[in-house]
């Protein structure tokens, strides 16, 4: 058997890989016709006009849907580990609804482009990044608590620098672009407010990307468990 065909493997895998190329690939068609600077774009920036826009929004909603379907299998599989560790019942649900939180707010970013609907993709972005900073943290206490069940101590230190990566690198993100006033796709160095776009832009990026990071440490864990759909029949 494949490692990736090993218990649930299989969804982190296709998260981290998807994810990675929604960004990725969106950037290089927006660059390619010079929709975008070449350097510190926003990622939104890169699937604000089409034909990128609905490359990225058709990506992001599948990467959302993957993100929903692994948030649930490892919520599943944190209950399972709470019956023989210290692990509060009411923290992996509030960990599964930040989760499930930040994956609506993907698919919000996804369907409102920037430049078309802004203060509803703006909401979403909010949505997603606060979110998701917030349950990664969330699963590092969890992956901490659980110790030594699930995962060794080696993954929940790397998890625990991810969600601090990501923690610090929101608040530029958020507090640099309100300072942002051009709304233009091509960003002129001499403007003022550049400074503070670059700030927020490489942000962005690092949040986003400790997502994906974050998710990358999930594929041992779900090596080790499968989930079953139990059908009852009412008599």
């Amino acid at each position: 058997m494949f490692w990736f065909m090993q218990g649930l493997c299989f969804l982190p895998v296709f998260l981290v890989i998807w994810s990675s190329c929604t960004f990725i690939i969106s950037y290089l068609i927006a660059l390619f016709r010079h929709d975008v600077d070449v350097i510190f774009p926003y990622i939104s920036d890169t699937g604000a006009n089409p034909p990128e826009s609905c490359i990225f929004g058709l990506m992001a909603f599948i990467s959302a849907c993957a993100g929903i379907a692994t948030i649930y299998a490892r919520y599943k599989f944190v209950e399972k580990l709470s019956e023989d560790a210290s692990i509060s019942p009411c923290l992996n649900k509030a960990t599964l609804w930040l989760g499930m939180i930040s994956c609506l707010g993907m698919c919000i970013v996804a369907t409102f482009q920037e430049t078309t609907v802004t203060a509803v993709h703006d909401f979403g972005a909010l949505m997603f990044f606060l979110s998701g900073a917030l349950y990664i943290i969330l699963q590092s206490v969890l992956s901490l608590r659980a110790y030594p069940f699930g995962s060794s101590m080696n993954v929940c230190r790397v998890r625990v620098g991810i969600a601090v990566i990501a923690f610090l690198a929101f608040f530029p993100t958020v507090i640099c672009a309100y300072f942002v006033k051009q709304t233009e796709l091509h960003r002129n160095p001499e403007d003022a407010d550049y400074p503070f776009h670059v700030a927020s832009a490489v942000c962005e990026w690092v949040v986003a990307f400790s997502f994906v990071c974050f998710f990358l440490t999930y594929i041992d864990d779900f090596k080790l468990f499968t989930l079953r759909v139990k059908t009852e029949c009412r008599e």
